[in-house]
């Protein structure tokens, strides 16, 4: 692992835990979409799929772990914490993720890496993790009220995605044979 994987995963991981401190801090969900924690959550349920049959490492499946853990509490706060979903805005967030959802799909099962189920179901999140974000910026775009620990949110994961950019492009240069066509084009 190369220091630019490592600070995009910090990152990616900072991020969350401002979304979690802001919600539980605040006891308020106003101004995020749960629509694109769904998104989030169903990204990370379908990648990290392959945790019960693929061991990478100690480090990578923490990682998992945790990306699914905190992806799952922030949705069961945002639905069920009887507080924290009062703060929800409905009404604002009303993006139709099923035009994200249906041509991820449809384009995971025509283009992947191999047919397997586990293959196709990773190629699905790689897409869907690429436009996830867009229900939480339509919904900041109509809201105009973005605090500091949102923007800080959204800002953090893009920074994720600069870093893994710069992994790709490090890795690229100094690891032959390194081509990963299919994530270089769904994470630019």
């Amino acid at each position: 692992m190369n220091l630019f994987r490592l600070a995009g995963d910090m990152t990616h991981l900072l991020s969350i835990v401002l979304l979690l401190l802001k919600i539980n801090g605040t006891k308020s969900c106003r101004g995020i979409s749960l629509r694109t924690q769904e998104l989030y959550g169903l990204v990370f349920l379908m990648r990290y799929l392959d945790i019960f049959t693929n061991f990478i490492s100690l480090y990578n499946t923490c990682m998992k772990l945790v990306f699914l853990l905190t992806s799952g509490t922030i949705i069961y706060l945002m639905r069920y914490h009887k507080v924290i979903r009062s703060t929800y805005d409905k009404e604002q967030d009303t993006f139709k993720y099923q035009f994200l959802v249906i041509p991820c799909i449809v384009l995971a099962l025509f283009i992947n890496n191999e047919r397997t189920v586990l293959e196709v179901l990773w190629t699905f999140s790689i897409y869907l993790e690429a436009v996830a974000i867009l229900p939480q910026l339509v919904l900041l775009q109509r809201t105009q009220n973005i605090d500091n620990l949102t923007g800080n949110y959204v800002f953090m994961l893009g920074t994720y995605r600069g870093l893994y950019i710069l992994n790709w492009v490090y890795r690229y240069w100094t690891e032959p044979g390194y081509r990963q066509w299919l994530i270089w084009l769904s994470g630019i």
